[in-house]
């Protein structure tokens, strides 16, 4: 296995994958954030298969079903019990990489208990934002400079989103 065509291909496949957080950021309306959510998290799947993340893997495919599920309005209080206790347990099962391989384990279960909570768009971006820094340490530490860099534009976007919506909000008011 060649590590360093490895880290190329990721870097590539988790390019794609930022084009879709980046436009969850951009958008202004829920359903439709989710639902570019949870194409970055299946495309990551794939991605972190080259990065060699298994932790990744099972992180993004959770977040890529719990994202169906907010999608389509069935996360349930109970579901996000299971999606926190399933990520919880198999990321532990696979993290292979120590305190680094806790950080999606982290974001994950921020990021589902954010889904279950927030409703309002701003609250969500706020959610997806923090979940953003998150993953920039994680994809530095595991190597995956795009995802990185997407994460670090996303957060960007999403601050400046926000700010806009607040703003909007104190001219209504």
């Amino acid at each position: 296995m060649n590590i360093a065509l490895n880290i190329v291909i990721g870097n590539v496949i988790s390019l794609i994958a930022g084009i879709f957080i980046i436009m969850s950021m951009w958008v202004n309306d829920e359903k439709e954030a989710y639902k570019y959510q949870f194409l970055n998290a299946f495309i990551l799947i794939i991605s972190s298969v080259f990065f060699l993340s298994w932790t990744g893997v099972t992180t993004m495919a959770i977040a890529a079903s719990r994202n169906a599920m907010v999608y389509y309005d069935r996360l349930t209080f109970k579901w996000t019990i299971f999606f926190i206790i399933i990520s919880v347990v198999l990321g532990c099962l696979v993290n292979t990489m120590g305190i680094i391989g806790f950080l999606p384990i982290i974001a994950i279960i921020q990021i589902t208990l954010s889904n279950y909570y927030l409703k309002t768009i701003k609250s969500i971006k706020t959610s997806f934002i923090i979940n953003s820094m998150i993953y920039i340490v994680y994809f530095l530490a595991i190597y995956d400079f795009a995802s990185a860099t997407i994460e670090s534009v996303t957060a960007l976007i999403g601050l400046i989103s926000l700010f806009r919506l607040v703003k909007a909000d104190f001219k209504n008011f």
